[in-house]
C-alpha cells in the first residue's frame, strides 16, 4: 500500500494560493465555490436548464470514438465515450500540451485528477460523469514539449530532446516526426534506464506507442491510453479536423463579437488586478484571441484591424477580411484555432463541463475569463486544483533521515542545509582560524607599513600592495583547505546532491521536471494505479508518496 502524507504548499501563484486557502478573497473572479458541496448540484442544474445550445453530444462522441480507437485506448474509455451520448451525462475536463513521452510527471497527475474528480462527482450526483483529457495539439510551441528530463546514475539531469523536423511554425499535431527522429530519442531514453525486471516492458510500451505515430500528439495519446485508459480516461486532440468541424458555430460567435470578447477579457484582467493579483496573460488592445492557419500551414495569431472590418497578424503584414474568416468558420473551421483564453469557452461549447481541473498558473488565467463566459451566456465551470505529488524513493528517504532533512529543507533551503552540515564537520573551524590569522597579520603589518613612510614616502604604497598580495595568498590557502574539507566529506555531499536532484531537480518540484519512465522502470505500474484507486480530495495540498 502506497503511503502518502499531505502538506500545505505554496504554489508561487498568489491568486491560486488564496483560491485554495482563502476563497472569499478570490470569489468575485469565479462562478462557483469549489469548496461548497452545493456548487456541484448548482452547476449540474444550470447545465440542465440554462446552458445555451452546444455541440451535438452524439457527434462529439463519434469524433472521440474515432480518435480514441486510433490511439488504441482501452475498452473502458470507449465505454465512457458511449455514456456521453446520455443526455444526463456531464464531463470533467482538463488537459496539457502533448509532450514527448508524456512529458513531466504533472501530466499524469492531472489525468489522475480528472479521473478522481469525475468518480467523486458521479457518486455525488448519481449521474454519468466522464473524465476528458484535452490534448492541446493545436499549440505550436514545439520547443516547450519536445524533451524530457531523466536523472543519470551520477545524479545529473539529462535532457532527451527531439529536434524540430523543420517546416512552418504550425501546431504540434500537424508537425510530422520521422522514424529516424523517433528512434534517436527512444534509444537515448532506453539507455538512461537501469536494468530492472520492468525495463523490457517499459521499452516495449514506448516502442509500441511510436510505431504508427506521426506526431507528438499520436505518441502522447497512445501512452496515456496505455497507462490510464483502463480507468475510463477519454482523450481528444484539440486540433483533430473532425472536432474542428463541430466547433465552427462557436468560432463564428467568437469572431462576430471579437471586439466585445477582448473587452470582456480586459475587464476580467482589470478585476483580477483590482484584487491585487497579476494577470497570467497580457492582452493586446485589438487582440482577437484566435489563430488562423495561413496557406503555408503556419499558425498565425489574429488581431482586429484598426478599421474594424477585418483581421491582421501582429505586424499587419498578413490581412484577412472579416467575411473571409467568417466563411472559414462556416465552411473550413480547420483553418481556425483557439488561444489560451478562448479554449475554456470552446470546451464549454463542446461539452457539458461540470468542472475543470487546472494547474496553479492555469487557475490564474482562468481568473481573467469570467466576463467572457458571461458575454456568451455561459457560466464558468467549477475550477478544481489538480493533484500534486512528490515521489520519495526508499534510498532518498534514508538519505534524508541520515542528513536530517525535511521535505521543506530540500525544496526551500537545501544549499543552506548542505553548508551547515559541512561546517559541522569542520573540526578546525577553518573560517575562524583564517579570519583570526588575517586580522593578527594585518594588526602587526599595517603599523610597520605606516612607519616606513619616514624612510621613503613611496614605501607605504608598496607595502599596501604587498599586504594585498599576502591576503590573496592566505585566501588561496583557505580555498584549498575548503576543497580538502569537501573532498573529505564527498560521500555525504553526493547524498545531498542525490536527494536534491530527486526531490527538487534544478530547484523545481520533481513533478514539473522528471519523466515517469524511470519510475515505471524501477517500480512497475502498481503505484500509479494505487494513486488512481485511492480516493484523494482535490484540495490543493501537495502529497508526498513514500515508494
Amino acid at each position: 500500500m502506497l503511503q502518502m502524507e499531505a502538506i500545505d504548499w505554496h504554489s508561487g501563484q498568489s491568486l491560486t494560493d488564496d483560491y485554495i486557502r482563502r476563497y472569499a478573497l478570490t470569489g468575485d473572479l469565479f462562478d462557483y465555490n469549489p469548496w461548497s458541496a452545493s456548487s456541484w448540484e448548482e452547476r449540474a442544474a444550470w447545465l440542465d436548464t440554462e446552458r445555451a445550445a452546444g455541440a451535438d453530444h452524439g457527434k462529439v462522441a463519434d469524433v472521440l470514438h474515432a480518435f480514441n480507437t486510433k490511439a488504441d485506448n482501452a475498452p473502458e474509455a470507449l465505454q465512457a465515450i458511449e455514456r456521453l451520448r446520455d443526455p444526463r451525462a456531464l464531463c470533467v475536463v482538463g488537459g496539457q500540451q502533448a509532450s514527448l513521452f508524456t512529458g513531466p510527471l504533472l501530466v499524469l497527475y492531472k489525468a489522475i485528477s480528472l479521473i478522481q474528480a469525475a468518480r467523486e462527482a458521479e457518486r455525488r450526483l448519481a449521474r454519468p460523469v466522464i473524465p476528458v483529457f484535452w490534448i492541446a495539439g493545436e499549440d505550436h510551441d514545439f520547443d516547450e514539449v519536445n524533451h524530457v528530463h531523466v536523472l543519470t546514475s551520477d545524479s545529473k539531469l539529462d535532457k532527451i530532446k527531439l529536434a524540430h523536423p523543420g517546416g512552418p511554425r504550425t501546431s504540434v499535431s500537424r508537425t510530422v516526426i520521422s522514424r529516424e527522429q523517433w528512434e534517436e530519442v527512444l534509444v537515448q531514453l532506453e539507455q538512461s534506464l537501469l536494468p530492472t525486471e520492468y525495463k523490457e516492458r517499459v521499452a516495449a510500451r514506448l516502442r509500441a506507442a511510436v510505431q504508427s505515430s506521426l506526431s507528438l500528439v499520436d505518441t502522447f495519446a497512445k501512452l496515456l491510453a496505455q497507462l490510464l485508459g483502463s480507468e475510463g480516461l477519454v482523450l481528444l486532440d484539440s486540433d483533430d479536423p473532425a472536432l474542428r468541424e463541430l466547433e465552427g458555430p462557436m468560432f463564428r460567435r467568437l469572431l462576430e463579437r471579437s471586439g466585445e470578447l477582448n473587452q470582456a477579457l480586459v475587464r476580467g484582467s482589470g478585476e483580477l488586478k483590482s484584487l491585487g493579483y497579476e494577470p497570467q496573460v497580457e492582452l493586446h488592445p485589438r487582440g482577437a484571441n484566435l489563430f488562423v492557419y495561413d496557406e503555408s500551414g503556419e499558425r498565425v495569431l489574429l488581431y482586429d484591424n484598426e478599421a474594424g472590418d477585418g483581421f491582421t497578424d501582429r505586424r499587419g503584414v498578413r490581412r484577412f477580411s472579416r467575411e473571409q474568416v467568417l466563411a472559414w468558420a462556416d465552411e473550413a473551421p480547420g483553418r481556425l484555432s483557439n488561444n489560451v483564453l478562448t479554449r475554456p469557452l470552446m470546451q464549454d461549447y463542446l461539452f457539458p463541463v461540470l468542472a475543470t481541473v487546472l494547474g496553479p498558473s492555469e487557475i490564474v488565467y482562468w481568473g481573467q475569463t469570467r466576463p467572457a463566459f458571461h458575454l456568451y451566456g455561459m457560466r464558468m465551470p467549477i475550477v478544481l486544483p489538480r493533484l500534486a505529488f512528490t515521489l520519495l524513493e526508499g534510498s532518498v528517504q534514508k538519505n534524508m533521515q541520515k542528513l536530517r532533512l525535511t521535505f521543506e529543507d530540500v525544496t526551500l533551503r537545501l544549499e543552506e542545509k548542505r553548508e551547515a552540515w559541512l561546517r559541522e564537520r569542520d573540526d578546525l573551524q577553518m573560517d575562524r582560524l583564517f579570519a583570526e590569522a588575517a586580522e593578527r597579520f594585518k594588526a602587526d603589518y599595517e603599523p610597520l607599513i605606516a612607519s616606513l613612510g619616514r624612510i621613503n614616502p613611496g614605501l607605504p604604497v608598496l607595502g599596501a600592495t604587498n599586504l594585498g598580495k599576502i591576503m590573496e595568498q592566505m585566501d588561496f590557502l583557505r580555498q584549498k583547505a575548503e576543497e580538502g574539507l569537501r573532498t573529505q566529506n564527498e560521500a555525504g555531499l553526493r547524498q545531498f546532491t542525490r536527494v536534491g536532484q530527486s526531490v527538487a531537480p534544478g530547484g523545481k518540484l520533481q513533478e514539473r521536471v522528471l519523466n515517469i519512465a524511470p519510475y515505471l522502470n524501477k517500480y512497475g505500474e502498481t503505484w500509479l494505479h494505487e494513486l488512481v484507486k485511492t480516493d484523494i480530495p482535490l484540495d490543493g495540498k501537495h502529497r508526498i508518496c513514500y515508494m
